[in-house]
């Protein structure tokens, strides 16, 4: 047996293998000491191997399915490595001894999931491969659990984003790709070749799949599916044909600017707190994904989006129809992941019970639609992908009962009357559980003992029981028994006529369970037949949840439609941050609105003001109303009117990233690099104190630089708050800068703020009030109220921080730069010329070069 174990393990060495004996899965060596440590189970030991005890832990296989989803929450991947044949079968094929064959029937990782009970209903699981081909860059995703397969044409400097999109639970990368520090994993470079790529692609979607797609979508591909296979052993999961993105369709957003907003994950972990949270209003699981996926990728094509806000107009118009359609819904089950675990392989009659009830319950929300007056023309095409399933329809409801098992095993899922001759089988074997129980009550009237009963296990079957006491009495040659199983309390016998009886019941069970299995295969091969129609199905009942779940926030909150233009605009009245809101809400308090008006001529507002004064939220809430408006969504605002957005930035608060070296002003410095970098004309950028990790006079040179290089090069929309005051002086040369301040007073030694934004700049910081509003000692407040007031006047006869900019020419218009200084150890050396120099020479030059490195 170790020895079948240890080939098995050598086939997946990088994973933990669970080795099924019997009702478990065990673990030994290594990964025992592994997955015990992991699931907090009991690590014992079997047997030795050169000489050494064999460390060993197992779960039970019934429960399987919880240790895993721990494992693989915990970074493992784990192989399956299942009985391929039962022992009565190795015993026929190959002795009494033979041992069980078994085989890694699959090795499940973060990416390719696809039970119920390891994946989270809200929540998309993409597995993606990163490929390189011809200069190219293309990621391919799948999310298996529903047959999803995105190709998305890339570049080196948008990959990230991309990524940063999807939030793969799992990437891989080819060896050696300079991109490995994005993927999760490695897999030889044979798997992503191109050719091999579009020859998959055109073998499971037909010839012309490939084409339009670059060298590198078609290698991304071939390390995709190769990847899947590898992991299905060669049972490829349910793939719909691609759907090809590029980066320019959608808004491009990195994963700094997703974490900084908390578009669909909180920065403490979890969805609580984030943008999705605040939003989300769906009522079935495929709905949370889509409005999740649409708010990590807002669009760019202006007529989509109005589509979208078009269906979602109609449903804030319209409470009764919302209310009817969200009703529905609620009790619509996720027919996506269930044809996509049938597909699998690992589907259940459950699942098929799934797809009859969410199938019939879209055809009629079908009917429905069909009859409305004045439907939006994206209603008009999801209409009729909600029906089109009534021949599967009518054969799932007469063939299954009202609620199918999840386990198979048992039987008893196909419904009475399907199938006569199961009918038949099953009326023979209650026929013989009848004369089965007939025949315990002869039996104790024969015996006279009351208690001896009838009963059944998987070893001896059906038996005769009675108590210890008793035995002797059925023990005696001509009592008509025979004798069994003796135990401490009860002692178990056979007769001839119980066994004929439990023959019956037992062949009758037996090929019932077959007819079933039978049957379960049929309704499984006809729900394949027209996955790509169900998935469609599922697609639009998902979008219907979603549009209905806006409109109900919507209505919810007093949000307006946002005005898309093709002007360079962002016009925001009474603009709200949705989060925020919700959070001041549920204190009892009132959130304070305020707008904002980016255009043409005051594209950059330059705000000031105190800490806590509101500064960070104003920023995100108007960042987080561009991603709702482009995602197809109402806006928290009274009114909003504004131009696409090709790029989001926000470089908002402070952070690290200390295992990649990186101190919290070096991410600053570096997020800021990428916004200057990448920022275009129809960008939207905010940026939160630059410059503030360093000192004073640093800080204020960077920021300053930094919003000179946003108003000349980049001319983008920029939001840009700060605590250098001095940055005011820029607007007397910068035409497109506006100043701005949030609002506070002080009032009777304590400071108010107000939480509204006003025009022009701040009258001073208010720094010594909010440290006091937070509880600084009255000693450390007076002392810095001291030293405070040394500072002013020493910057005050020195004309201030920014004293001597008011000449400095603008950045943009600075093109030569300082010439390096003189280095006489560097000119030294080059003047030096080794093939010509004697020992001497030689000897004299190196007391030259020291001499010039002792006075550096």
């Amino acid at each position: 047996m170790m020895a079948q174990y240890l080939a098995l393990k050598a086939e997946a060495a990088d994973c933990l293998l669970f080795y099924r004996m019997g009702d478990f899965f065990e673990l030994f060596f290594n990964d025992a000491r592994v997955a015990a440590a992991c699931l907090d189970i009991a690590l014992t030991a079997r047997g030795e191997h050169d000489g050494v005890p064999i460390p060993m832990c197992g779960v039970p296989a019934h429960a399987a399915e919880g240790y895993l989803a721990r494992l693989i929450k915990a970074g493992h991947r784990v192989a399956i490595a299942d009985q391929t044949e039962s022992p009565e079968e190795a015993r026929r094929a190959r002795g009494s001894k033979a041992l069980v064959g078994r085989a890694i029937v699959r090795v499940v990782t973060a990416g390719t999931l696809t039970e119920e009970a390891l994946l989270d209903a809200r929540a998309a699981n993409w597995c993606c491969a990163i490929g390189e081909a011809a200069g190219g860059v293309a990621i391919a995703a799948a999310d298996i659990s529903t047959g999803r397969f995105e190709i998305i044409e890339s570049s080196a400097s948008a990959l990230a984003a991309d990524l940063a999109r999807l939030n793969a639970a799992e990437a891989i990368v080819a060896a050696g790709s300079p991109f490995a520090a994005l993927a999760s994993g490695e897999r030889t470079r044979e798997d992503f070749q191109s050719a091999r790529g579009a020859a998959r692609l055109g073998a499971l979607f037909g010839d012309d799949a490939a084409g339009g797609l670059s060298r590198a979508a078609c290698a991304a591909a071939a390390g995709l599916i190769a990847y899947l296979d590898h992991n299905g052993r060669g049972a490829l999961p349910f793939l719909r044909p691609p759907v090809l993105a590029r980066s320019g369709e959608v808004m491009a957003i990195d994963a700094a600017t997703r974490d900084s907003l908390e578009l669909t994950q909180a920065q403490s972990g979890g969805r609580r707190g984030s943008l999705l949270d605040a939003v989300d209003r769906t009522v079935t699981g495929a709905g949370a994904r889509l409005l999740a996926a649409d708010l990590a990728a807002p669009l760019m094509d202006m007529g989509a989006i109005n589509a979208r806000l078009d269906l979602v107009t109609r449903f804030v118009g319209d409470q009764l129809l919302r209310e009817m359609l969200r009703n529905n819904l609620r009790s619509t089950p996720d027919i996506g992941r269930a044809i996509g675990r049938i597909a699998a392989g690992r589907g259940t009659p459950r699942d098929l019970g799934q797809l009859r009830d969410g199938l019939d319950a879209a055809w009629r929300l079908g009917e429905q639609l069909a009859a409305l007056a004045d439907a939006p023309a994206l209603l008009t095409a999801l209409a009729p992908r909600l029906r089109g399933h009534g021949a599967l329809i009518d054969v799932l409801t007469r063939a299954l009962v009202p609620a199918p098992p999840i386990d198979a095993s048992a039987g008893g899922y196909i419904a009475d009357g399907y199938d006569a001759a199961l009918d038949d089988l099953r009326q023979a074997g209650a026929g013989g559980r009848r004369a089965i129980a007939a025949l315990e009550a002869r039996y104790r009237e024969q015996t006279g003992i009351a208690a001896l009963k009838v009963r059944h296990n998987a070893v001896l079957g059906y038996h005769i029981e009675v108590p210890a006491r008793h035995g002797d009495a059925l023990m005696r040659p001509d009592s008509g028994f025979t004798h069994r199983q003796t135990m401490a309390g009860a002692v178990r016998f056979n007769a001839p006529d119980l066994h004929e009886a439990a023959l019956k019941v037992t062949q009758a069970g037996a090929h019932a369970l077959a007819a079933e299995s039978a049957h379960l295969e049929e309704l499984s091969a006809a729900a394949l037949a027209g996955r790509e129609a169900i998935a469609a199905t599922a697609d639009a009942l998902a979008r219907l949840d979603v549009a209905t779940a806006l409109a109900e926030r919507a209505a919810e909150g007093d949000w307006a439609r946002p005005e898309l233009t093709g002007e360079p605009c962002f016009e925001i009245s009474a603009g709200r941050h949705p989060v925020v809101e919700a959070a001041v809400a549920r204190a009892g308090g009132r959130f304070v609105a305020n707008d904002c008006l980016l255009t043409p001529a005051a594209r950059l507002w330059l705000v000031t003001g105190p800490n806590m004064g509101g500064k960070s939220t104003f920023l995100r809430q108007n960042a987080l109303i561009a991603v709702l408006a482009q995602a197809g969504s109402y806006v928290p605002a009274a009114r909003a009117r504004l131009g696409l957005v090709d790029r989001l930035f926000s470089r908002v608060g402070a952070s690290d990233n200390l295992a990649r070296g990186q101190s919290t002003f070096m991410v600053e410095m570096v997020e800021t690099a990428a916004i200057l970098a990448q920022a275009t004309s129809q960008s939207l950028v905010i940026l939160d104190e630059v410059g503030r990790g360093t000192s004073t006079y640093d800080g204020l040179a960077i920021a300053w630089a930094v919003v000179e290089a946003i108003h000349d090069d980049n001319r983008c929309r920029c939001l840009f708050a700060t605590h250098y005051h001095e940055l005011t002086r820029l607007a007397e040369r910068c035409d497109a800068l506006s100043l701005h301040h949030v609002r506070a007073r002080e009032w009777q030694g304590e400071l108010v703020l107000l939480h509204e934004l006003a025009s022009g700049p701040a009258d001073r910081s208010y720094g010594l009030a909010v440290a006091r509003l937070a509880g600084l000692p009255p000693a450390t407040i007076a002392r810095a109220t001291t030293v405070l007031a040394k500072l002013e006047a020493g910057r005050a006869k020195a004309g201030g921080l920014a004293a001597g900019l008011d000449d400095l020419p603008l950045f943009a218009a600075v093109t030569a730069q300082a010439p390096p200084s003189a280095d006489p150890l560097r000119e030294a050396l080059a003047a030096i010329n080794p093939d010509q120099l004697s020992p001497r020479d030689a000897l004299e030059a190196l007391y030259q070069l020291k001499a010039l490195g002792d006075t550096r």
